[in-house]
């Protein structure tokens, strides 16, 4: 009786240690994946903010204030402008 007891008691205190590893698991797994819910949250915040920025840089307007003061560029007008023709496919002398 006395062997009976001690291998009843030895299972009960396995199956606590168990249950207690299993809620604990389970609970560390649940902040893990709240804390996971939240980096995605904030990921795709950042990326609606990166989106908006990109959209931003990439106006006309910038491009063009950008290739006037970095580039020295200038509109094309008539007075700046050449024109170069070949004059082998008009028939010219070379």
């Amino acid at each position: 009786m006395l062997r009976l007891n001690l291998v009843l008691l030895l299972a009960v205190m396995a199956s606590a240690l168990f249950l207690v590893h299993n809620q604990y698991e389970s609970r560390r797994l649940f902040t893990e994946l709240d804390r996971a819910v939240a980096e995605s949250r904030r990921l795709a915040t950042e990326q609606q903010r990166l989106q908006v920025e990109k959209r931003a840089q990439a106006t006309p307007q910038r491009i063009e204030v950008l290739a006037r003061e970095r580039l020295q560029m200038k509109t094309a007008t008539p007075a700046i402008t050449q024109y170069v023709s070949d004059n082998a496919s008009t028939g010219g002398a070379p």
